[in-house]
């Protein structure tokens, strides 16, 4: 899995992604393990990372099984991994950082109960 966190980062970074972040979600209780989340410097740079992606993960044998493209929110799911290209704007207004550690909080808040 780091690898793969790893491969997707690099080929990000290597085309002018900003603000890339990964969250691992793996004992979250969350639908995927990992989450990636990267700025675009707009629609056509968002489209532009998703095309390198798909070239660049090919080779890796990762399967894309759903792709939600919008002008400013690009989400990629690949099974496992849930990838957001945000512009910006989105990333500011839906603020999906905030979202995961707060459900980090409440998974070792209801561990702690648990135990």
């Amino acid at each position: 899995m780091k690898q793969r966190i790893e491969n997707i980062v690099n080929i990000l970074d290597s085309k002018k992604a900003e603000n890339i972040q990964t969250f691992d979600m793996s004992d979250k209780d969350y639908f995927v393990s990992q989450v990636v989340i990267a700025t675009t410097m707009g629609e056509r740079h968002g489209i532009s990372l998703l095309d390198d992606l798909k070239k660049g993960l090919k080779d890796k044998d990762e399967s894309f099984l759903h792709i939600d493209a919008e002008n400013e929110w690009i989400v990629i799911d690949l099974g496992d991994i849930l990838i957001h290209l945000m512009s910006p704007q989105y990333r500011s207004q839906y603020n999906i950082e905030e979202f995961l550690a707060q459900r980090d909080a409440e998974m070792k808040k209801q561990q702690i109960l648990e135990d």
